[in-house]
């Protein structure tokens, strides 16, 4: 008999009437208005403007979303396109299956455009983000704890978590909480490079590079953990690959940008409105100095006509005392 064990939900869906709540999406959701709130504070904090970050998240987000489910269904084809298969479900996110390196790395096209679009270098935002992605990334595996997916081998640990599903190939019992491993690992990482990046003032996308590098780390053991079916090379899972690679990037990108660029960005969003006000002074010392070229112009025609008239009046008291 089991004294303690994680209990897995019932059911990942509620219904409101006819609306289906589903537990996946909401983790999702709240992770995604998590980091917006922290990037946000971080943004306005080195001393960007209220919104932006949450303008570009805009683009980042939709981006994001269709990288994570294209890595997933591209990694496992055979779960929507094999014999039996059904296609269209590759198109159902909300039954899970988000790939967090297609995730972000689409996602960092759609920042891109978003910054792009406002003039700002995108590894200052991706730099205020890193620790807001690692929360939401946190809250989001609790998703795979409502699907009762994505779990480890099995244990007879007090935390081992209880699954009761038999759909899909799974097998009731006790088993690793990896979705819990990872939560806890990014809740990690994101203090982490909050820690580091005050520390010793990261900028150039260095405090992004770190988050990579150490989510890297801990997807690779707990990815070692996992018995969900997936593709193997030389012996290793493909995601343990990916994030092995993935972490020789960022090491390499973090150790060449402190060299080509230390210190952090001074100025990361330009001051349009002050810009405006430049423009608009600018504006109004050309039309002073145009106005008080004209004066002199005005005053020296006026003198001119002056003296004109002087003398027609003069002629004129000449012509009358020789009539005289």
């Amino acid at each position: 008999m089991e004294l303690a064990y994680i209990p897995s939900p019932s059911r990942g869906v509620y219904h409101l009437g006819p609306i289906p709540l589903r537990g996946y999406a909401f983790c999702i959701i709240i992770g995604v208005f998590v980091a917006v709130w922290l990037g946000n504070k971080r943004w306005v904090a080195r001393g960007g403007k209220v919104g932006t970050v949450a303008d570009i998240a805009v683009w980042a987000v939709p981006f994001g979303l269709v990288g994570g489910r294209l890595y997933h269904v591209i990694t496992d084809y055979e779960l929507y396109f094999s014999e039996g298969r059904d296609w269209v479900d590759a198109f159902k996110v909300w039954q899970g299956g988000l790939g967090i390196w297609g995730a972000i790395a689409l996602g960092a096209v759609g920042a891109w455009i978003g910054c792009r679009r406002r003039g700002i270098p995108l590894p200052a935002w991706a730099d205020t983000l890193a620790p807001g992605i690692a929360f939401a990334q946190a809250i989001g595996r609790w998703g795979n704890w409502f699907n009762q997916e994505l779990y480890g081998r099995e244990t007879h640990l007090p935390w081992a978590l209880h699954i009761t599903s038999s759909t899909d190939g799974r097998v009731p019992g006790y088993y690793h909480p990896t979705f819990l491993y990872e939560s806890l690992w990014c809740v990690g990482v994101g203090f982490l490079v909050i820690w580091a990046d005050r520390r010793f003032k990261l900028g150039h996308g260095r405090a992004f590079a770190l988050y990579v590098a150490a989510y890297c780390v801990g997807r690779g053991w707990i990815e070692y953990m996992r018995v969900d079916d997936a593709h193997h090379f030389l012996g290793l899972r493909l995601n343990d690959w990916t994030a092995m690679i993935v972490f020789i990037l960022a090491v390499v990108y973090f150790v060449i940008s402190a060299k080509k660029r230390p210190g952090r960005e001074e100025v990361v969003e330009p001051d349009t409105d002050a810009d405006a006000d430049a423009s608009d002074g600018e504006t109004d010392a050309d039309d002073s100095a145009a106005a008080s070229e004209e004066e002199p112009k005005e005053d020296a025609d006026v003198k001119e006509a002056d003296a004109e008239n002087e003398v027609d009046v003069k002629a004129d008291e000449a012509e009358s005392a020789k009539k005289g």
